[in-house]
């Protein structure tokens, strides 16, 4: 009984962090603006999951088959093994005093707290169902709140209502621009930027997609279709260009999960027509728009004559150029809070922001890093796969494709909100039972059958 309660209250911490973090930065802001401790008001998700994460530490202890399970588990020990090298690499560059106390903590969290919150999260959902069944409500009715006041910022409330909330220079700008014009505002809702709004988006647009794909016609059915135009537009106000490409390619491998031969057979020649339309309108587009102003800043976020000295383009180009170059100057790795936004806190060298969330990670962590947190991406892609016959497991893989091309032109999994969401999710999806054969061409088939467990129970990870 005792255990029960405890995974109980477990669950209701769990679901609170998820529920509450579209809502991290309003909350945050407001409250450090009216009491101050700015700092202190953001660690409120990292105190919660701390005690979460203690308390699971002795279920498993506790647990000796769950505890045998994990021991043998291939994703189990390439997260403690990556986790490992950051806590060595993090001791060496403090001892060598190239990086400070505060940016090395803070590396630290940025780089491993999703993972714990994953592991946990995967945990609970195996001692209670209850977890999964709740992943629609977790998605969709956060996500609803962000989506009405997205709207209501790009139509109806000024551009810098959030002042009112304690938004400004010292904490979060209350609205950005595109090319420092203020004619084009993107917009923020209730998050920390507008590009962590638009990559935040997939999640629930995926979601959507996904469930209507299965419903019947209904009044919930025409509702959700509602939200979902309402998320894609919501999508567009954000500017965040990476966010366009990520949900597109989400929303692509949905519709290629439900295809079949038959199928296949009777869209190949539209689907063949649909794409040569796009193309021919896209090079028209371009030649025709080229030199317009509204065109180019929403295309291109610059314009011919720009107030801004860079492009936002060009600034890409160069920090992933940088980036780049400092992977192949030290494979080995310089250590957490040397590259990302926590090595703005670093005091002995230059920050290294290189809007590109791998590339970070190969920065602090070196090859070795790099390697691991690509192998981790890619079982737990794997797993999620298997059980596509899941909605909720399904809305997990797909979203994954499209924040990780996100995470190639920015560094997304360094929002808390987005990473503890996702990755929170994502481990209660895999205490779901496996459902499908992997059905890939070649070796890849092999490959991915022995990075996915074989096993048909719940919770097989």
């Amino acid at each position: 009984m005792f255990k029960t309660n405890l995974v109980a209250v477990l669950l209701a911490l769990s679901c609170l962090v998820i529920a509450l973090l579209p809502f991290h930065a309003l909350m945050t802001v407001w409250a450090a603006s009216n009491f101050g401790h700015y700092t202190l008001f953001r660690l409120w998700k990292e105190f919660i999951v701390l005690v979460v994460g203690l308390v699971v530490v002795g279920l498993i202890v506790s647990d000796k088959e769950l505890l045998k399970r994990i021991i043998k588990n291939k994703l189990a020990w390439v997260i403690a093994a990556y986790v490992v090298l950051d806590l060595i690499l993090a001791g060496v560059a403090y001892l060598k005093h190239d990086v400070s106390g505060k940016a090395m903590a803070y590396g630290l969290l940025d780089d491993t707290r999703f993972l714990a919150f994953f592991v946990m999260c995967w945990v609970i959902a195996l001692h209670t169902p209850r977890f999964a069944l709740r992943w629609y409500a977790l998605i969709v009715y956060p996500a609803a709140v962000v989506i009405i006041f997205g709207l209501m910022q790009m139509f109806v409330l000024p551009a810098n209502v959030l002042v009112h909330f304690g938004y400004g220079a010292k904490t979060i700008l209350p609205f950005e621009t595109i090319n420092q014009n203020v004619h084009y505002v993107r917009i923020l809702s209730t998050l920390r930027g507008a590009n962590p709004l638009g990559t935040y988006l997939i999640l629930p647009i995926s979601a959507l997609a996904v469930v209507l794909f299965r419903k019947r016609r209904s009044i919930w059915n025409w509702l959700e279709v509602l939200l979902l135009v309402a998320a894609a537009i919501v999508l567009v106000g954000s500017y965040s260009r990476a966010a366009w490409i990520g949900a597109v390619l989400s929303l692509l491998v949905i519709g290629l999960s439900k295809l079949n031969k038959q199928l296949i057979r009777r869209f190949k020649l539209p689907a063949a027509v649909a794409l040569i339309v796009l193309v021919v309108v896209s090079v028209i587009s371009f030649v025709v728009l080229g030199h317009n102003a509204k065109f180019q800043n929403i295309v291109f976020h610059t314009q011919t004559h720009s107030a801004s000295p860079v492009s936002s383009d060009q600034a890409h180009l160069s920090a992933l150029t940088q980036g780049f170059i400092e992977v192949l100057k030290k494979p080995l790795g310089t250590g957490p809070g040397t590259s990302g936004p926590a090595s703005v806190y670093n005091r002995y060298r230059p920050a290294s922001i290189p809007e590109n969330y791998f590339l970070e990670v190969g920065e602090e962590s070196g090859v070795v890093g790099l390697s691991l947190f690509l192998v981790i991406n890619l079982i737990v892609f794997c797993l999620l796969w298997s059980r596509r016959k899941s909605p909720f497991a399904l809305v997990m893989a797909v979203s994954l494709i499209g924040i990780s091309f996100v995470n190639l032109l920015s560094l997304a999994w360094t929002d808390d909100t987005l990473s503890y969401i996702w990755w929170g999710l994502a481990g209660v999806a895999l205490s779901l039972p496996q459902t499908n054969d992997l059905k890939l061409p070649g070796k890849a088939n092999k490959l991915f059958r022995r990075l996915s467990s074989r096993g048909t129970r719940a919770g097989s990870v």
